[in-house]
């Protein structure tokens, strides 16, 4: 019995498969469409979006509390960024948003997106120098390191201002300046004031132990009447050769039981910091700094002396010298005598040479 055979029927497939077709063609513009967007992702995370204005680096400072409003204000205002809107897509793939972390962060040439915000979400911040020398006051002192840290002045001056923290440390007021030692120190950007006096404190601890410690005790003197002293060798000389001779004369007078008689801490007590020429009348002035008028050491320093000055009064230069005077070449070097004779000699020649420049005040 033959089989039953449809006339339509051939046994051999259709070529006529437009579904097939339609398939293929749906793959091929999605494979397309994902190539272009993963394209477009990769490019917006590797390709290079930071304009450094031709440097190799820029830095870029986040305040503690910032939103990423702020960070955009940051970035976009001084135009370091290139591409914002690829920047805000990475910004939401990878949620930095919800991870904003303070401080100082460096931004190198070539940088893609992806870098950046790896480097915001991470907090690896750079560290800030931080160099305080030549200071006269509290307030400048505050003032110049609010330049360099986040925390600012009021915030510094609240705490040197409050006596339980100082007591924290070990210092009143007048003995502040032995835990701030001039030299350069490495923060970061986003430290506050507490923690910028604590490593002060750690940092003085460390500056007064070993070989300045026993010096202290061969001297029989604290570290509040070093650096006292010391402030006024500051001020005496800018020549660090001279230091140590200059300490060797203040340190003959107090030994001797003599008025220190330092023209330094008459410009203290006056607050002109501006006095080129001491003059009887000056001497006069009523005040605990006058030193021509009270024996000893004055209440605290006159300033913030520097490394060189404490080691000068620590390693003071041992001689015979009574009396000192600027030398009439206007060098910065001075010029010593043993006897009031001489000294008078000196400063007659020092006088007249002042004369001559018209320098009366």
């Amino acid at each position: 019995m033959s089989a039953y055979y449809h006339p339509r029927y051939s046994g051999k497939p259709s070529h006529n498969k437009p579904g097939r077709s339609g398939l293929l063609i749906f793959i091929t513009v999605l494979l397309i469409a994902g190539l272009a967007a993963g394209w477009f992702v990769y490019s917006a995370a590797f390709d290079p979006n930071v304009d450094t204005a031709g440097k190799s680096e820029v830095f870029i400072t986040i305040p503690t509390g910032s939103t990423f409003d702020d960070v955009k204000e940051s970035l976009y205002t001084h135009g370091t960024i290139i591409d914002r809107r690829t920047f805000e897509l990475m910004v939401r793939l990878k949620k930095y948003e919800k991870s904003i972390k303070p401080g100082r962060y460096k931004l190198t040439s070539g940088m893609g997106n992806l870098a950046i915000i790896n480097l915001l979400r991470s907090g690896a911040q750079q560290p800030v120098n931080v160099t305080f020398n030549n200071i006269r006051t509290v307030n400048q002192l505050a003032g110049r390191i609010s330049h360099e840290i986040e925390a600012d002045s009021a915030s510094i001056m609240q705490l040197l201002s409050d006596s339980v923290f100082l007591d924290s440390l070990g210092v009143t007021r007048s003995s502040l300046y032995t835990v701030l030692i001039p030299d350069t120190y490495q923060f970061y950007w986003n430290t506050n004031a507490l923690t910028f006096l604590e490593r002060m404190k750690a940092e003085s601890e460390k500056f007064w132990s070993g070989k300045r410690s026993e010096r202290l005790k061969a001297l029989n003197m604290n570290r509040h009447e070093v650096v006292t002293l010391a402030s006024i060798v500051e001020k005496e000389t800018n020549k660090n050769d001279e230091k140590a001779r200059v300490a060797g004369v203040y340190m003959n007078r107090l030994q001797k039981g003599w008025l220190l008689e330092a023209d330094p801490t008459l410009v203290f007590a006056y607050g002109d910091f501006g006095m080129r020429r001491i003059l009887n009348i000056h001497k006069q002035i009523d005040s605990p700094y006058n030193t021509y008028k009270y024996k000893g050491l004055p209440p605290g320093p006159i300033c913030l002396p520097s490394i060189a000055s404490i080691e000068a009064v620590l390693n003071y230069e041992q001689h015979d010298y009574m009396f000192f005077c600027a030398r009439e070449d206007f060098s910065g070097y001075h010029n010593f005598a043993k006897s009031i004779e001489g000294h008078m000699v000196n400063a007659r020649k020092y006088q007249a040479a002042l004369n001559r420049r018209n320098i009366f005040k």
